[in-house]
């Protein structure tokens, strides 16, 4: 778990440090979507699903 975490950690700074730089080439999203398989394995993944769905559920219901 420690090794998982310190590689969620890392690819996040990478992540961020390629974002705030003002392009996402394909390196770039390559980085992004190992962190994203990276933090679908940690503990606060059914968290980030959670408020994914409640997100989605806020969305889904404003009506225009």
């Amino acid at each position: 778990m420690i090794l998982s975490m310190s590689g969620v950690v890392l690819l996040g700074i990478i992540v961020f440090l390629f974002f705030k730089k003002g392009g996402l080439k394909a390196s770039h999203a390559l980085v992004a979507a190992l962190f994203g398989f990276y933090l679908a394995s940690t503990a606060i993944a059914p968290s980030i699903k959670a408020g994914g769905e409640s997100l989605a559920g806020l969305l889904g219901g404003i009506k225009f």
